[in-house]
């Protein structure tokens, strides 16, 4: 189970990254001043109201009050989930996403020493295996079927092929002597405890493939059937070390045999890895019986700039290239290609390497069709683009996928080519491209995986606060914000998001007597910003993402215009004293309309002397509450 993405994790990527390269990646902006603008994704219109203001890595749109940081952004524009776009952002500046433990989780640090004796384990099932393969009596069986497929003996032990001997306990009673070795073994999918207590080997008369991570480690092994047994290739379940989404089989073995790899091909199965490495084809990897996923991408675009896919040229093969080509289009940055390579029907990569050896299949290879041309023949299946009719229901159904490729050169070209192909002029399916404003709804922070993704501290936690203003909510932020501040509280928070330093000049128990919804954010606000000094306004706005306080703080944010040029701290401060004074001035006010209502004649001298100080005292704190809005 994956935890919390940690805050600290966040503020660092959200200080590292520069939210002008982010959005620029997406939507062309133009220098404006000190800031940028273009116009805005989130809603149609005609001129700029977008600005991002680099200083304070954020963006804030002054037609919809769309806001927010560089995550924010690949959230909304990407319409990805909130570990998605981590992942995202993070990937691009070649961080790693830490995660924190949940309660009664292990802390990272713990959580490795407890996994190191499931390491330690896989190695020696990998071993066990290894040796039955050399030795155990029916293990010509499995030699036969590897030789018959031109595996030799080599290669066989470069990728560590083993042999899992018939039978329901062999594994078991080699490895499994004890109660705490079998449970270990159970923990890692090896054994399988059913729902009668009975304990059994999960592989059983299958030729072993183990599947190693990025530093070599067995996690887990893919079996193939030597017998009748359904089904042909079973590969181990997820556990604690092993997540099949994220790992390619082969990739470790391809970055030890390639010291620079120009690129990297993916095809379906174990053995198409194997004999294509045996016939110098050193960079095939498979996925582990899933699709092709944007985390498989991203990992393989780490390590070179182009990918290859290869299938069968049947319709199961091509419906996989096409779900491969859908992951694919978001990591489509300038500088990255990928292209599908499709073998004749019902022959394999294993087929056709041993079939005509290195240089035929890397002639195939050197006749894969670009992702572009791919794209562009699969949606105009069934349409008849010689009719003004098929060329319109082409633009219509390949719009979705080109608008999910990152801004860019490769983008413009196309938008060009697509043009080209229908006819159209450019300009006018660029206005085509736009798409309309988009109907969101509050995000659950659940990743895409089998496990629940919370949003880490401060990311959805914090309830909705009713605010006068009546700020954008989450899904429904495209509408135009009321301008201004309402009230002193959002005057300091508005200058505590342009300037956070400021932050230091004001104790947060200032505001201890302030109890509105307002007062208490912005209590918060200090409280964090005493604890990270070191705080951005991108970090501010990350920690309320999502809430009704984010919104607010958002639409605060884009209120530079009433920002003072100059004199931010003393204002800031006549602010603060101005609102930590409400509460007396509330109390104050109260006793003087109660004098009022008494008969001024039957007031004492004393209580008249004391009226008169509180009206001074009342005027007084009218006069500093008003000041800071002038």
């Amino acid at each position: 189970m994956a935890g919390r993405i940690p805050q600290a994790f966040l503020d660092d990527l959200l200080d590292r990254v520069d939210i002008v390269e982010v959005i620029d990646r997406r939507v062309k902006l133009k220098k404006a001043g000190k800031n940028y603008s273009a116009r805005c994704p989130f809603h149609d219109e005609k001129t700029p109201s977008f600005s991002v203001n680099p200083d304070k890595q954020f963006y804030y749109c002054f037609g919809c009050g769309a806001g927010g940081n560089a995550l924010t952004f690949v959230m909304e524009y990407d319409n990805l989930e909130f570990p998605q776009a981590v992942e995202n952002l993070a990937g691009s500046t070649g961080m790693e996403v830490p995660r924190e433990p949940r309660p009664g989780d292990l802390d990272p640090r713990q959580k490795e020493e407890s996994s190191k004796p499931l390491y330690a384990l896989m190695e020696q099932v990998s071993l066990y295996y290894q040796k039955q393969l050399r030795s155990h009596e029916q293990a010509h069986h499995a030699v036969d079927y590897l030789k018959g497929r031109g595996l030799s003996g080599e290669i066989a032990k470069q990728f560590g092929l083993g042999f899992a001997p018939p039978g329901w306990d062999n594994l078991q009673n080699a490895l499994g002597s004890t109660e705490e070795q079998r449970e270990l073994l159970i923990k890692v999918g090896m054994l399988v405890k059913n729902e009668n207590g009975k304990i059994y080997d999960r592989f059983r008369d299958r030729i072993m493939f183990p599947i190693r991570d990025r530093r070599g480690r067995v996690i887990a092994f893919g079996g193939r059937v030597l017998g009748d047994d359904k089904p042909k290739y079973l590969n181990s379940p997820e556990t604690e070390i092993f997540h099949k989404g994220r790992e390619l089989y082969g990739l470790y073995e391809v970055r030890q045999t390639n010291r620079k790899l120009e690129r990297i091909m993916v095809v379906e199965g174990y053995m198409d890895v194997i004999a294509l490495a045996q016939h110098g084809i050193t960079y095939a990897t498979a996925t582990l019986g899933t699709a092709t996923s944007p985390a498989h991408l991203e990992r393989v675009y780490r390590l070179c700039p182009e990918v290859v896919f290869c299938f069968d040229g049947d319709e199961a093969g091509r419906k996989a290239a096409f779900r491969a080509l859908e992951a694919a289009l978001p990591s489509m940055e300038d500088g990255r290609q990928a292209r599908f390579l499709f073998l004749p029907d019902g022959q394999d990569p294993d087929d056709a390497v041993r079939a005509g050896g290195q240089s035929h299949f890397e002639h195939l290879l050197g006749e894969a069709v670009p992702l572009e041309t791919f794209l562009f023949e699969s949606v105009v299946q069934g349409l008849d683009i010689s009719s003004l009719d098929g060329r319109a229901r082409m633009s219509k159904q390949a719009l979705p996928y080109l608008r999910q490729l990152p801004e860019g050169v490769y983008r413009q070209l196309m938008f060009q080519d697509l043009a080209a192909r229908t006819g159209l002029e450019l300009s006018s399916l660029m206005q085509l491209e736009t798409p309309p404003p988009p109907v969101e709804v509050t995000p659950d922070y659940h990743s895409s995986d089998d496990h629940e993704e919370e949003p880490p501290p401060g990311y959805g936690d914090l309830p909705d606060i009713p605010n006068q203003t009546a700020p954008p909510q989450r899904g429904q932020h495209f509408q135009r914000p009321a301008p201004g501040f309402s009230n002193l509280a959002q005057a300091a928070l508005a200058l505590l998001l342009h300037q956070p330093d400021i932050a230091r000049l004001i104790s947060a128990d200032l505001l201890n007597d302030i109890d509105d919804e307002d007062g208490e954010l912005l209590r918060e606000v200090l409280q964090l910003l005493h604890r990270r000094p070191e705080s951005s306004t991108a970090m501010l706005l990350g920690h309320w993402y999502g809430t009704a306080q984010g919104n607010l703080l958002n639409q605060l944010a884009g209120q530079e215009r009433l920002i003072p040029t100059t004199g931010i701290e003393q204002q800031f401060v006549d602010t603060m004293r101005a609102l930590a004074n409400l509460p007396q001035q509330s109390k104050l006010s109260a006793q003087v309309d109660k004098l009022k209502l008494t008969n001024y004649a039957e007031v004492s001298e004393l209580e008249k002397q004391r009226l008169r100080e509180m009206l001074q005292e009342k005027l007084r704190r009218d006069t500093l509450r008003n000041k800071p809005s002038e």
